[in-house]
């Protein structure tokens, strides 16, 4: 069974640094790509970051030189450390692989909301 458990979201201050962690059970986490996802309020569900197995990385433009992505394949886990956080972030965070057709067959966890507000 498939486990993607997001964490580390939160309120935060303009300006402010969140480190989000998914922890993954269920699938060979290191042969995939994985990706960090966000949906805000009345959008779709857009992907924002992506790291392959064999670390390459790459960022939608709103978030470049202010998100890293990264994954510790000895403990099956994704992370995303933001910083210089905007309101326009304001989202509910996921993990999953980055191709649809494996995301859609993973199935996607409960999220993490970020939220930033003075």
């Amino acid at each position: 069974q498939v486990q993607l458990v997001e964490s580390g979201g939160g309120l935060v201050q303009p300006g402010g640094s969140l480190r989000l962690s998914c922890a993954t059970s269920g699938i060979n986490f290191s042969v995939y790509a994985m990706g960090w996802y966000r949906q805000a309020p009345g959008k779709q569900r857009e992907l924002v970051a992506v790291i392959t197995n064999t670390g390459r990385t790459n960022y939608e433009d709103s978030v470049k030189g202010r998100f890293t992505i990264s994954r510790d394949s000895a403990k099956n886990t994704l992370y995303l450390q933001m910083n210089s956080l905007k309101p326009e972030d304001t989202a509910v965070y996921y993990c999953n692989a980055d191709t649809p057709a494996i995301a859609t067959m993973f199935g996607w966890g409960q999220g993490t909301q970020v939220t930033v507000s003075s």
